[in-house]
């Protein structure tokens, strides 16, 4: 676990530097001042994980530190010192914001155990807070589906490297479910019950992503008002999966490189080193080979990534796995939106097996979804799935979508948007969702066709 910042407050220097001992011993950085306002101000500069404060000082007294504090940074949990501890007292400074106190005088062992009980009932309420996300997204083999000689392959492949603390590289192209098996990974090993923590490394500038993955201290940079626990930390004892690693910045590289190496990091803007156990599984659809090549992606992060390498085929390379996909998704959506549909013809079974699926898996769901809302019938034909440039959209039969000859692209994608966001009761996001675009491009979609179109909410 990282060490701990504590910040001591007293106006008796002996004491001070008797918690300084004990704490430091401990394995805690510790500071010590002798004035309230002078433990302030160190609060406005520094972030700290726990504030230890007397009780009984002048001019300023712990509750009134305490009142501060909570303004100044109420990401620290804050313990009384006092001599005069009672029912009162401890009832006034709980009230104020304090999670415990000790009595003076005390052994080192009580404030060490004091101190412990508030970093580790703050690093559980941190792993609940992820483990309450993630409960409903625990992907095990039930959610892989396919039985092809290929996919096969890649469940052997989890089954051997899940309960280890080898880095994994997963490649594949889009689509083809690299974070399922990131999950699988996580989920079928002995770190199950720790967080599971992702950051998506192409969505981030570089200064951002720095930030995300290692944290930053108060006044890092403008805008750092108060310390950030950055992902490494966050996936202490559990899993960290760096999304699309392929494009973190070339400036960020020895960074994370070190970070995998040594086992620890520095927060931007801070000088101490924190240690993790931090179990890293990667994700990427470029081909690193070449990045390397071109100066792109550094040649020894590359072999500290590809310790184990787990390659997704894409869906044209295991056709087996089709109909088994086509019914799993079937019966998933049509039960989510209470349909009807509960089979696909001979025709759009076809139609399926013979199509390329450049979006792999992912396409085939939202094309299956997609059309199970947009029928009414049991039995879903082909002319619901525009799969590729000669493919029918949908026949004019009152209930789908209808095209005819020398209708423009523009007019089809009006025409499709409108009646999914006529299926969905005008429910913009559920729209959204089933058509593949974000919320904020199907309201710019709306206003050119001149509509205002429903609801944003669920």
């Amino acid at each position: 676990m990282a060490r701990s910042q504590i910040l001591v407050i007293d106006d008796e220097p002996l004491m001070g530097d008797y918690v300084q001992e004990t704490l430091v011993r401990a394995g805690h950085d510790v500071d010590v001042c002798t004035s309230g306002a002078a433990g302030l101000e160190l609060m406005q500069k520094n972030s700290y994980d726990v504030l230890i404060t007397d009780l009984r000082m002048e001019p300023m007294d712990g509750i009134q530190v305490l009142q501060r504090a909570r303004k100044e940074s109420p990401g620290t949990h804050c313990i009384i010192m006092t001599a005069y501890a009672t029912v009162e007292t401890a009832v006034a400074a709980l009230k104020e914001g304090a999670v415990d106190y000790v009595m003076k005088p005390f052994t080192p062992d009580a404030l060490e155990l004091a101190v412990a009980r508030v970093l580790q009932r703050e690093q559980l309420a941190r792993e609940n807070r992820y483990l309450r996300a993630e409960v409903t997204e625990r992907y095990d083999f039930d959610r892989m589906v396919g039985e092809s000689p290929a996919i096969s392959c890649v469940y052997e492949n989890i089954r051997r490297v899940a309960d280890s603390r080898a880095t994994v590289l997963i490649r594949g192209e889009s689509g083809t479910g690299k974070e399922l098996v990131a999950r699988a990974l996580h989920y079928k090993s002995s770190r199950r019950d720790m967080p599971f923590i992702k950051v998506n490394c192409a969505a981030l500038s570089a200064g951002l992503l720095e930030s995300e993955l290692f944290g930053h201290e108060k006044g890092a940079f403008t805008g750092a008002l108060e310390r950030k626990i950055g992902r490494f930390e966050l996936a202490d004892n559990g899993t960290l999966l760096l999304d699309e690693v392929s494009e973190i910045s070339p400036e960020l590289q020895p960074k994370l490189l070190r970070a995998l190496q040594e086992r620890e990091f520095e927060r931007v803007g801070g000088n101490r080193a924190i240690q993790v156990d931090t179990r890293i599984i990667c994700t990427t659809n470029r081909d690193l080979e070449r990045a390397m090549a071109e100066g792109r992606f550094r040649e020894d992060l590359f072999f500290r990534l590809n310790v184990v390498p787990i390659y997704l085929p894409p869906l044209r390379e295991r056709r087996d796995d089709i109909p088994s996909l086509m019914e799993f998704f079937l019966k998933r959506f049509a039960s989510e939106n209470a349909r009807p549909a509960r089979g696909f013809s001979p025709e759009a079974t076809r139609l399926f097996m013979e199509y390329d699926w450049p979006g792999n898996v992912r396409e085939l769901q939202n094309a299956v979804e997609r059309a199970v809302v947009l029928s009414t019938e049991s039995i879903l034909g082909p002319e619901l799935f525009a799969l590729g440039a000669g493919a029918p959209l949908a026949k004019s039969d009152g209930n789908a979508v209808s095209v005819r000859i020398g209708t423009t692209v523009g007019e089809m994608e009006r025409i499709l948007i409108l009646r999914t966001l006529e299926r969905c009761a005008q429910n913009r996001t559920r729209a959204a969702e089933v058509l593949g675009i974000s919320v904020r491009t199907l309201r710019n979609k709306l206003k050119e066709y001149g509509q205002n179109g429903g609801d944003d909410a669920e």
